[in-house]
């Protein structure tokens, strides 16, 4: 069973160089670090290297109206079993993080997926393009200002 990557070492021990832009929110299985998303790639690329966080395990987003969108990164050590959930925030009108492509090439097609539903673009992605949805479909279908159309 993993562990979360907080429980075996402190938040200062892991984060030491990036101390004054991370936070901590919630508490056990809930537990996430919040990190700019100006830092997101150098900060991921830390945790790869330096606590084999060599798995994503899910990439997805939340909307939080008009607070922005909350892009979500599940990882997971394979060899130490350690879990990490990381989030990062971006604005509705931006819409925008970097790809994460370059640390976990898996990201590609979930990156695509985020896209799809929620609109969040991915910059440096190489194929930035829908993969649910017909390239035609207007919108993003998860988001919250989405409206439904009658099929009569």
């Amino acid at each position: 069973m993993a562990i979360s990557l907080l429980e075996k070492y402190s938040v200062d021990e892991v984060f030491a160089p990036f101390q004054e832009v991370v936070q901590v929110e919630g508490e056990g299985v809930s537990q996430a670090v919040v990190v700019p998303k100006e830092k997101l790639v150098t900060i991921m690329e830390h945790l790869a290297q330096n606590f084999s966080l060599d798995y994503l395990s899910d990439l997805t987003a939340v909307d939080r109206g008009e607070k922005g969108f909350e892009v979500v990164y599940n990882l997971f050590s394979i060899s130490k079993k350690f879990e990490l959930c990381v989030k990062t925030l971006t604005s509705q009108s931006e819409a925008e993080v970097p790809t994460v492509i370059p640390v976990w090439p898996g990201a590609d097609w979930m990156e695509r997926e985020v896209y799809d539903l929620m609109g969040v673009t991915f910059a440096g992605h190489p194929n930035m393009t829908r993969l649910l949805l017909p390239e035609e479909f207007e919108g993003h279908p998860l988001r919250k200002t989405f409206k439904l159309q009658s099929r009569a």
